[in-house]
């Protein structure tokens, strides 16, 4: 792979993750891995720090 390739990786799988802590705290998965696409690392700093949705 190219170099260029590997940031994208990293951006994609980030959000990856960032939909599956969303889900884990009872939210959108996809509006948080649509948000990670644009915002990466910021948004996963949200997710973790904002308490989980109540039920």
């Amino acid at each position: 792979m190219t170099d260029s390739v590997w940031p994208g990786l990293f951006w994609l799988t980030l959000s990856l993750v960032n939909a599956g802590i969303a889900q884990g705290k009872g939210r959108s998965g996809l509006i948080w891995w649509l948000g990670s696409l644009l915002f990466g690392p910021l948004a996963t700093l949200l997710v973790v720090v904002r308490p989980a949705a109540h039920s």
